[in-house]
């Protein structure tokens, strides 16, 4: 156990505490799975540059899965590459057929990984509804609604 200490303003924490509260996969895959969505339902509203955001985002907490879980790097590094990056092409090119074709893809093959990885209960199904609480339309088309705080 290292004695090493990190100082924040509630006290001391060893970098093995530090460690020990690091998000794990199912942490990291809720996420990925929320921000996936929000991809999808970007782009599909024409909100392009969300839909971009969002799936670096994906790309983001596979790089703190990387870290924190190391023995997942290869997957997620292959899955990024033959996934994610034609993804990002699509959202690119504002290409929606592509985009449409791509994302769905993405969900089979995230259940390659969910088997190899011994989780075959584990299925990403995209929501029928999109996300409430974000804008998913073209930015230049925004306009608040009367009555609604900023």
């Amino acid at each position: 156990m290292s004695d090493v200490k990190a100082k924040t303003p509630h006290g001391e924490m060893t970098i093995d505490q530090l460690a020990e509260i690091q998000p794990g996969m199912a942490a990291i895959m809720k996420d990925v799975g929320e921000r996936y969505t929000r991809t999808y339902y970007a782009a599909k509203g024409g909100n392009w540059k969300l839909a971009a955001y969002e799936l670096n985002q994906v790309r983001t907490a596979f790089k703190v899965a990387k870290l924190t879980r190391p023995k997942f790097a290869d997957d997620l590094n292959t899955f990024d590459k033959e996934y994610l990056q034609p993804i990002f092409k699509a959202i690119h090119d504002q290409d929606w057929a592509a985009f449409a074709g791509l994302f769905e893809k993405g969900e089979a093959g995230s259940d390659i990984y969910h088997d190899k990885r011994g989780y075959p209960h584990i299925r990403y199904v995209l929501p029928k509804d999109p996300p409430s609480n974000l804008y998913l339309g073209p930015p230049e088309e925004f306009k608040r609604a009367s009555g609604e705080t900023e």
